[in-house]
């Protein structure tokens, strides 16, 4: 059995690897180099999460169910929540190279200021970061971008985990012959 195919079965367990290392990235970002994160930021995070509730009960299922590998379903559900993350993290890369508006909520823009809420932003000063602002980059790709390719990538070989030839056989349950 060929190395691709063997991580394509057990593409579930790579996934949630993968998710999980992007959120410790993410909040390792946040924490240690003290980059706070946009509202995009922040959904590009969500992407993540949903990959691990589908990658957890995915493995766990394998796992119990003695099945050669990763549902198909699931590693299309994986499609799903990584291709949304691609789609959310290119958005976001594309309105900090100006190449087209992001939301005023994303741009530090405030609605009508009442008294109370003036007065809790004095307490607990927050400081929210504009989604277009460029906080870190490497090799001339900022956060965003980065986050585009790899998600990108993860949701391209969750497509190729969903579209594998049928290779397992019916899951045994409770160790019946």
């Amino acid at each position: 059995m060929s190395f691709l195919r063997t991580q394509l079965r057990w593409w579930a367990v790579w996934a949630l690897i993968a998710a999980a290392a992007m959120l410790g990235a993410a909040h390792w970002f946040e924490t240690v180099e003290g980059l706070p994160p946009c509202p995009l930021c922040l959904q590009q995070r969500e992407a993540y999460w949903a990959a691990i509730a589908v990658a957890g009960p995915a493995v766990l299922w394998t796992l119990i169910s003695r099945a050669r590998g990763t549902p198909r379903l699931a590693a299309f559900f994986l499609f799903v929540a990584f291709g949304t993350g691609a789609f959310i993290a290119t958005f976001h890369a594309g309105g900090e190279q100006g190449w087209w508006e992001l939301p005023a909520t994303c741009m530090g823009v405030q609605g009508p200021i009442d008294t109370g809420s003036l007065l809790d932003s004095l307490r607990a000063p927050q400081s929210t970061p504009s989604c277009g602002e460029i906080p870190w980059a490497w090799a001339g790709l900022s956060m965003a971008a980065w986050n585009a390719v790899i998600s990108v990538v993860l949701a391209l070989i969750s497509l190729l985990a969903a579209a594998r030839p049928r290779d397992a056989r019916a899951p045994r349950l409770f160790n019946e012959p």
